[in-house]
């Protein structure tokens, strides 16, 4: 009777043993497979960080971990346009875990880098400590205030979604001032626009802002019947758009200047200083409101050290964008500065078909490091340049063939290219929407100052 009983349990717990065992068997092989795993690092979401998780997504040689400070995608091109009211900030992001949800590689930690430290292969984020195999920096850049501490604290610069809501919201919060404002002087300085900075951004937002003054100002500000608030855009340079074709400075330049727009060339700002900008040649103009968009500088982290960084704080990297100095540490996009490329000695331009191009090589270098093929040095495709002013108004340079376009079709050109540059199909649908109510109603209606809690308090208790 005992031996049956014996028999009968071990009978019963055999089977289970061997599923154990089994089980057992392969999580060792599962775990042991993901340590064999290249685990790849990616600071920064932007262009170029995020194009090189796209080619790594689904390679099952690699642990892709993305990090950024947000927890979105955002589209920098279309940034004045949601900073203007004519998008808004939704139209042109995109929550990055929405990306990848269905990619098992690939993992989304939200932080800021603060520290690199190459001796064990980690870095320390704002929400603690992440280790690598391979590290790849695509933090982009930061506005240049060129040392002027005033600058700093009381311009608007344009380089975030927060910012572009700032501009907004002080933008019609100032609009509202002068509607009950009665000394005059007051009043100009409150109906008054200076823009720093005469490269694509601050054309694009000078054209917007010149376009609302003519469309909209008056048909929402009754009260200010007779009032035109004056647009000054400013740059150090000879000619605005100074990365273009001179067919397309000239054409830019005259345009803005027909939509009212005062151009100030060959002048810098100096300071600011009591509401009163200064600039290089002594003349001053009084404003509440100076957007910046004069220059960008690459961000120094802690940890490499500073023979790592060339001009304007770019990591220098080599042809296969590996910082130089460094091990496993790679740098793309607006942060690094490749010099060995001969038809850019002085590094590439920090555009977004660059960071696109730099991502996807990278991607295809890394696969090829793993499977013991040849490396590819990067080499920059130049497809162009565009520049919105307005309404059927653009520029576009074209290099091979050499070709310049203006007016009409190079604002077809515009809008079509950025519009299926947006990540999604919802931006695009959204975007799209926006962009045909706004033409043919010559109008948008997303001009609401919506403030957050922490400036609600401040407000009442002001």
């Amino acid at each position: 009777m005992d031996e049956d009983r014996k028999i009968t349990h071990h009978a019963r717990t055999a089977p289970h043993c061997g599923i154990e065992r089994t089980a057992v068997a392969f999580l060792f092989i599962f775990v042991n497979y993901l340590m064999m795993k290249t685990k790849i690092a990616i600071i920064g979401g932007g262009f170029a960080g995020l194009n090189l998780v796209k080619h790594l997504a689904g390679k099952e040689e690699f642990d892709v971990t993305l990090v950024d400070m947000n927890n979105y995608h955002l589209f920098p091109p279309l940034l004045y346009q949601a900073a203007t009211g004519f998008l808004d900030v939704s139209n042109i992001a995109y929550p990055f875990r929405k990306f990848f949800h269905d990619k098992v590689n690939v993992h989304f930690r939200l932080g800021k880098l603060q520290k690199v430290m190459p001796e064990g292969n980690k870095v320390l984020l704002s929400t603690g400590e992440l280790a690598y195999d391979c590290l790849v920096l695509a933090t982009g850049t930061e506005p240049n205030y060129f040392g002027i501490e005033n600058i700093r604290r009381a311009a608007l610069p344009m380089k975030t979604a927060d910012d572009a809501i700032e501009i907004r919201n002080y933008m019609l919060q100032k609009m509202e001032e002068v509607t009950i404002e009665v000394d005059e002087m007051r009043r100009k300085k409150l109906f008054s626009v200076v823009i720093a900075g005469g490269g694509p951004t601050g054309v694009e937002i000078a054209g917007m802002l010149a376009e609302m003054r003519k469309r909209i100002l008056h048909r929402d500000y009754p009260e200010l019947t007779g009032l035109q608030p004056r647009i000054h855009l400013v740059d150090s340079a000879s000619a605005l758009l100074g990365a273009m074709s001179v067919h397309s400075q000239k054409y830019t330049y005259e345009v803005l200047l027909k939509m009212g727009v005062e151009i100030h060339l060959n002048t810098q700002v100096k300071d600011y200083i009591n509401d009163t900008v200064i600039f290089s040649d002594g003349k001053t103009l009084e404003t509440q409101i100076l957007l910046w968009t004069a220059g960008v500088t690459g961000k120094i982290f802690e940890g490499l050290p500073h023979e790592c960084y060339g001009r304007g704080n770019r990591l220098l990297v080599n042809e296969y964008n590996k910082v130089s100095g460094t091990r496993d540490i790679y740098a793309i996009g607006d942060t690094c500065l490749l010099t060995s490329d001969r038809n850019f000695p002085q590094g590439h331009p920090q555009l977004a078909q660059v960071a696109l191009q730099q991502g996807r090589n990278l991607a295809a270098n890394l696969v090829a490091v793993i499977r013991n093929q040849p490396l590819t040095p990067f080499a920059y495709n130049d497809k162009g340049s565009l520049a919105i002013i307005g309404r059927n108004k653009a520029v576009a340079d074209f290099p091979k063939p050499a070709l310049h376009l203006e007016g009409f079709m190079a604002w077809g050109i515009w809008l079509f290219v950025h519009l299926f540059s947006l990540v999604t199909y919802r931006n695009r649908f959204m975007t799209l929407a926006n962009w045909a109510v706004a033409f043919f109603t010559k109008d948008q209606s997303l001009r609401m100052i919506i403030r957050p809690r922490s400036d609600q308090q401040s407000s009442r208790n002001e």
